[in-house]
């Protein structure tokens, strides 16, 4: 029962405490990029979970095993590994959603949500609260992506999931600017909800693609 306890608050802090887009600002790019459409921010959003979770739970049971020296090589090539897994089997199985997605499922590989989870959590804690660390902000990450493709392609495109449903829609939604606005607006709500600014990033930077002055994207 104490374990219980001590494990829901690993799941349900990713939710919006530490919300890894709202809250620690990181994975950016796909968040602006993939969230024009419902069905591509689905999928992206349940790859990235599934490459968080599996990293997770490798990296805590080898925690102990890889080298300080070596650990970040080691935590990409285990997360190349398991990119590479999953979109052989997006490929295969849902093409539709590879073609949707295009350069950014590869590009999960150096998505700073996965290489901080890495670093920040799974090296210092075991198996289990790994997982429950990765679904959770997994769950955080598909919730902000979704909310704001639902919001990006019904009002700037006037569907839904592909649907057509109303004419004359707010096409600057679409585009770069729109995805700005829609998650700078995020943000503000996510910190209204949790009363104050934007969390202080814990995770240690590890210089991932993209990154600037050493602050993860």
């Amino acid at each position: 029962m104490k374990e219980k306890q001590k494990l829901l608050p690993e799941l349900t802090k990713g939710f919006l405490k530490e919300n890894p887009v709202l809250r620690l600002v990181l994975g950016t790019c796909p968040t602006l990029a993939i969230s024009t459409s419902v069905s591509a921010a689905l999928g992206m959003s349940v790859a990235a979970t599934a490459v968080l979770l599996f990293s997770n739970i490798t990296i805590a049971a080898l925690r102990k095993v890889i080298p300080d020296k070596v650990r970040i090589p080691a935590y990409i090539t285990i997360i190349a590994g398991l990119v590479t897994i999953v979109q052989m089997l997006v490929k295969a199985y849902v093409p539709a959603v590879d073609k949707a997605l295009g350069i950014y499922l590869p590009l999960i590989t150096v998505n700073c949500i996965i290489l901080g989870r890495a670093e920040g959590y799974a090296n210092s804690h075991g198996v289990l609260a790994s997982a429950f660390d990765a679904v959770g902000m997994g769950a955080g990450f598909t919730a902000v992506l979704t909310l704001m493709a639902v919001v990006r392609e019904l009002v700037g495109a006037g569907a839904l999931a592909g649907v057509h449903l109303f004419d004359n829609p707010v096409g600057i939604l679409i585009l770069p600017p729109g995805g700005f606005f829609v998650y700078g607006v995020m943000i503000a709500l996510g910190n209204k909800l949790e009363g104050g600014k934007a969390k202080k990033q814990e995770n240690k930077c590890m210089n991932c693609m993209g990154c600037e002055g050493g602050a993860c994207s």
